[in-house]
């Protein structure tokens, strides 16, 4: 159940402005009820709050996504071995991983509890 953009190799090359700025990726995330985890519009929903996530923890580091590079990766407890926390517990979780660029975006580094 992940919806993916377009590769990164795939989109023109950056200029040199992005070049002396940096780029990496970084994480979002939210959480969802775990019984409408068959309801694309709901899951849809919880995919645009991880992206938000996303923007506001880059804009909190001085750099911004690029949204059109989004990832994005669903989980429920019930059908994985990844142990998410108590914040995830009974609950389904997305993570978006989506490219950040800015001055020190080489320094990011993505985190959350599914790191990797």
């Amino acid at each position: 159940m992940s919806r993916r953009s377009e590769h990164a190799s795939e989109r023109e090359p950056a200029g040199k402005l992005a070049a002396m700025n940096g780029n990496n990726t970084i994480f979002g995330w939210a959480f969802g009820d775990s019984a409408r985890a068959g309801d694309e519009d709901y899951l849809a929903t919880i995919r645009d709050e991880s992206l938000e996530n996303a923007r506001q923890d880059a804009a909190r580091q001085g750099v911004q996504i690029d949204p059109s590079t989004a990832v994005f990766t669903v989980v429920s407890e019930d059908n994985s071995l990844i142990d998410a926390g108590e914040s995830a517990r009974g609950r389904i979780t997305v993570r978006c991983t989506v490219h950040v660029e800015g001055p020190g975006a080489e320094e990011i580094h993505a985190e959350g509890p599914m790191n990797g």
